[in-house]
């Protein structure tokens, strides 16, 4: 038997109809912020994850996908959304778009060689924003109202949103030398990944998931320390903006988030409950890139995004014990007795179908009591029997499955009894 492939999964019926439902509603709150959704490619050229998302993390050292395809050119399953949507802006002049800034956001799967654990797949599910063209500590307000919404919208009660500022680039150099100085001489008793980052990322070492319980990581200087006053400023404004929403919000000097295009804010939304898996306790997480499009050969522009996983978000309203508003039944369900009857189900089925009737009938020739099993399972509203005498009087009767009661009428106005037109 072949099995499906390591941390993948089936999304079965029962399943894919709640994502139906959150991707439903995901796309309505978009609306709502004016923002428009864009598809780009599941595979990329590797170099643009190597250079938007950064040689020297995780995701580009462990956890791409990568191969070679039959022109030799090296290419990638998108780890992440954010590197490709930024692509596409550049690629296809989006800055020259009359409705500045460019509000985007996608929804598909994603691919990263991780260790398969609750919520995390190699295959996986990401939605995310994108806010291209405008620096304003308004636009960073608007996304991190937009997540906490998102999650609201769901029932989610739990969350803490926690943020923090990384700073302009001159802060950043600062302070990474700062933690040089700090780690360097302890950096033998850590990871050989923190050993590397020592040199080429040093703020990823507060990042770690092995260390983090080493002393040093908790006196580590904080990069709120270091900011120069145009960042202290713009994390400020942020604030500001967050305490007129009546957003509440936790500042974290240690997030840091684990790519290298992040400036100024980076925040993540998290569950605060101690039901909930402490492995997976972060939702969502996002920031401010100002260098990314420069980076990769574009306009000097800037950008705000985050990205959500879908599964933990289903873990989440697990968690809490929400269940969605789903309508999982069908309208009518059609019983027969005789092969004539069959016959009629099959051209009024697809009658009612056209009508935008949700139908169905039995194709396994079962008795009549095991076909109102089946019409229970289904949820049907209504049921009706046909045999020969309703063929022959051109009408029948129809059960209204949750009253119980019956009514007959003609078949050409079951339409419109269903519909509410009778």
């Amino acid at each position: 038997m072949i099995n499906i492939p390591r941390g993948t999964q089936d999304i079965l019926p029962e399943t894919s109809s709640q994502w139906r439902y959150i991707e439903s509603r995901l796309h309505e709150l978009m609306a709502q912020y004016n923002y428009q959704e864009i598809r780009t490619p599941i595979f990329e050229s590797t170099e643009l994850f190597a250079r938007g998302v950064g040689d020297s993390t995780d995701v580009v050292q462990k956890e791409m996908y990568t191969f070679k395809d039959k022109g030799d050119r090296s290419i990638t399953l998108r780890p992440e959304g954010t590197a490709a949507v930024v692509r596409s802006y550049i690629e296809n002049k989006m800055q020259g778009l009359a409705n500045q800034p460019v509000k985007l956001y996608y929804n598909g799967p994603m691919f990263r060689y991780e260790r398969k654990q609750k919520g995390r797949y190699r295959q996986f599910n990401q939605f995310g924003v994108e806010a291209i063209g405008a620096e304003n500590p308004s636009i960073d307000a608007e996304v991190l109202a937009m997540v906490m919404h998102i999650y609201q919208s769901f029932g989610l009660k739990n969350l803490k949103l926690v943020i923090n500022s990384i700073g302009d680039a001159a802060s950043r150099i600062e302070y990474q030398e700062a933690l040089k100085a700090h780690f360097k001489p302890v950096i033998h008793n850590y990871c050989s990944d923190c050993q590397k980052r020592i040199d080429t990322n040093p703020m990823r070492i507060l990042d770690c998931k092995v260390d983090r319980d080493k002393p040093e990581m908790k006196t580590a200087p904080a990069i709120t320390e270091y900011l120069n006053e145009t960042s202290k400023a713009y994390f400020e404004a942020v604030k500001a903006h967050l305490d007129r929403l009546n957003i509440p919000y936790v500042v974290d000097p240690n997030l840091v988030r684990g790519l290298d295009y992040y400036t100024h804010t980076a925040f993540e939304v998290m569950m605060d409950s101690s039901d909930y898996d402490g492995a997976i306790t972060t939702l969502c997480g996002g920031g401010r890139y100002n260098g990314l499009l420069e980076l990769l050969d574009g306009p000097q522009q800037t950008g705000i995004g985050f990205a959500l996983s879908i599964e933990r978000l289903l873990l989440a309203l697990e968690a809490e014990g929400i269940e969605l508003p789903m309508h999982n039944h069908i309208d009518l369900f059609i019983a027969t007795m005789g092969q004539s009857a069959d016959n009629y189900a099959v051209v009024l089925l697809n009658e009612l179908r056209h009508a935008g009737i949700k139908a169905d009938k039995d194709y396994l020739g079962r008795k009549l009591k095991g076909q109102m099993k089946q019409a229970d399972r289904l949820a049907a509203r209504y049921t009706i029997v046909i045999g020969d005498q309703e063929l022959e009087q051109q009408q029948v009767a129809i059960k209204n499955m949750t009253t119980g009661e019956s009514e007959t009428i003609k078949f050409d106005d079951i339409t419109k009894y269903i519909n509410g037109g009778l």
